[in-house]
């Protein structure tokens, strides 16, 4: 069973006493924070009753509430699209190298093959070069 914890917390000047099963510090900032939303709502207009500026805390809660829902869904959108590039980044580089290892192992044969043909043209220089001399 879930311990709840009894908080008092000074709201706009009264003692209000919330439970939840969040831990003391946790409540205290909620409080803390109705507080200030409530003592701006006040501080713009300071001949609201209570139950006014409680309405009226509420709503730019409530507004916070859902601009943060807002903000927090743009941003997973975000987040996937951004995780989408990367997999395909991933995917391109693991091709690139792919790619590269094969044309390494080409540029390895080419290389040998000019070398080979390299040796070729040498000995008939070579044997031209001999040729040439016999027959002066």
């Amino acid at each position: 069973m879930t311990v709840k914890n009894k908080v008092e917390v000074r709201i706009a000047g009264k003692i209000y006493t919330l439970m939840g099963v969040e831990s003391d510090e946790y409540i205290q900032r909620i409080g803390l924070y109705i507080d200030k939303k409530m003592a701006e709502v006040m501080r713009v207009n300071n001949s609201l009753s209570t139950s006014m500026a409680a309405i009226l805390t509420a709503i730019n809660v409530a507004d916070d509430y859902y601009k943060t829902q807002e903000s927090e869904s743009h941003h997973k959108k975000e987040l996937k699209r951004i995780s989408d590039e990367l997999e395909k980044l991933k995917d391109e580089r693991k091709r690139l190298i792919e790619e590269n290892s094969v044309l390494s192992t080409r540029n390895t044969g080419m290389q040998l093959e000019l070398a080979k043909r390299e040796a070729e043209l040498n000995e008939v220089r070579n044997s031209l070069s001999k040729a040439s001399r016999h027959i002066v």
